[in-house]
Formats: structure tokens, sequence, C-alpha cells
């Protein structure tokens, strides 16, 4: 089976080519990462994302969540670099040898997950996520939700503030937040994690494999409605919710030598 995600350096007897004027630099709306980016400019160059073989993320972890879904489809590998609060995707800024960074840099090759929900209406909206899809309860009573995996039900009635399916990439985020696994790349599993679970109690959640299907119904719409959520993408009133893996689509990040992106997830669960 395909692992989920690899993280590899650039293929075998071959190195990775990139020369300054073939870079797009992007950043955040923050003062501090326009900043880092007009450094860098001023020695690289800038071209549009449409021109280059590489996209340089200026921010913090939400923005390279944002880059990577721009860049989705185009074969553009990513490389970020820290200038915003949080920076587990990211590497550490610096002005100096940036190409050859990018040029020995280590890819972590991601694929999203595809949401497909059902509103109450019956409207059909999709959307892609790199970190998790989350089902979270709109109003002040607790959701109810039935989980079904490969067209098995799984959990009757699931009473809880919400419940995702998160990414190895994004395990570490929401999920982990969630208290669900942190889960490695080339484990080939997806965490689905419920959020302040009432019944069952004790469920704490499972580790499917990254070929399966979940769906989620909704109970008691009307009463107790539920919003849908892939990464930035939220569907409000959702009547049914289809999660899984799309491997038709890829996304590449760059990490510094012996700082990728496999590492980071293995030290991630001995932070203590």
């Amino acid at each position: 089976m395909t692992p989920l995600a690899a993280e590899i350096g650039p293929r075998a007897g071959e190195a990775r080519r990139i020369k300054a004027g073939r870079i797009a630099f992007v950043c955040a709306s923050a003062p501090s990462a326009q900043d880092c980016r007009d450094r860098l400019v001023r020695i690289y160059g800038d071209i549009s994302i449409a021109e280059a073989d590489i996209v340089v993320a200026l921010g913090g972890d939400g923005f390279m969540l944002e880059t990577l879904h721009a860049v989705l489809g185009r074969n553009l590998p990513v490389y970020g670099m820290n200038c915003g609060s949080v920076g587990f995707l990211m590497n550490g800024f610096g002005e100096a040898n940036l190409v050859n960074r990018l040029n020995t840099a280590q890819a972590a090759i991601l694929h999203p997950l595809r949401m497909h929900a059902v509103t109450a209406s019956g409207s059909v909206e999709e959307a892609l996520a790199l970190n998790e899809v989350s089902l979270l309860r709109q109003l002040r009573q607790a959701a109810k939700i039935r989980i079904s995996v490969d067209g098995r039900q799984r959990i009757p009635e699931l009473i809880c503030d919400g419940v995702l399916v998160s990414t190895p990439a994004g395990s570490t985020a929401y999920n982990l937040s969630a208290h669900g696994p942190i889960v490695p790349l080339s484990a080939n599993l997806l965490p689905l994690t419920p959020i302040s679970a009432f019944r069952p109690r004790r469920w704490r959640g499972a580790l499917l494999p990254s070929g399966a299907e979940v769906l989620f119904e909704v109970l008691e719409g009307d009463k107790r409605p539920v919003a849908a959520v892939a990464d930035f993408t939220e569907v409000r009133d959702v009547a049914s919710v289809a999660v899984s893996e799309d491997r038709s689509i890829t996304t590449t990040i760059l990490f510094d030598p012996d700082q990728g992106l496999s590492e980071r997830i293995i030290a991630e669960q001995f932070t203590v």
C-alpha cells in the first residue's frame, strides 16, 4: 500500500536546481512578515507563483496552510520560513544561502482529505483539507452524530461537541488539542477523534487505514445543528459528511536537512 505521506530529498542522482530569480515570495499580512519578504526580494528577486519553480512562504503555520491550498495541483513545492507565532511547518528565517537551503531541503509529500457535505436543504459542497475535517455543534446543545466506516456503522450515536478526521501532518494540530494521537507521516493512518464526547463517555477515537471512507450522519439536525469545516471552508447545517483521502492531489513541503516533518512529528510525542 502506498504511504499516506513520504519524506524524501532530491531524487537519487539528481540535485534540485532552484535558482535565484525563480522563487516566488509570499507573506502573511503581519508587518514583520512583510519586512522579511522585502529583505529577501532585494537579494533574490521575485516572480509570480505562475512563473516560479518554488514558493517561499513567510509567516506562521496558518499562512503556510493558506499557501499550500493556493498551490494544490500545481506540482510546486513550498518552503516556509517562520515569521509568525507558531512555526511547526516552518523553517527558521535567514537571508543567507537561501538557494542552497532550497536545493538541499527534504520534501514531505502530502495528500489532502476530501470533504463531501450534504446540507439539510439538500445542497452539496466539497472542499479539501490538509489538516483535518471537523464537525462542530452550532448551538448550545450537544451534537448527535452517527459514524460509519466503509459502509459499516461503528458508532450509532455519538453525543459530543464534535468529531474530526485528521491527516498525519495535521495530527499535531486540532487533533492533538482534542487529545487525539500523533501519527507519523509513513504510518498510513487517519486519526478519528471525538471532541468532548459525552456518550459513549469512554470512546477516545480510532486509527483508520488511509483508504477508509468515513461517513458522519447528523441526528436531530433541526434541534442540534452541526457545521462541518475542512481547513478554511465551513459548511453549516449539514445532514451528512463523507471524508476520504484524495490521492489524486499532492502538495510538497520542504524542510531543512535533519529537521524534516517526520522528525518533528516524532519529537512532538516526547514534548513534556
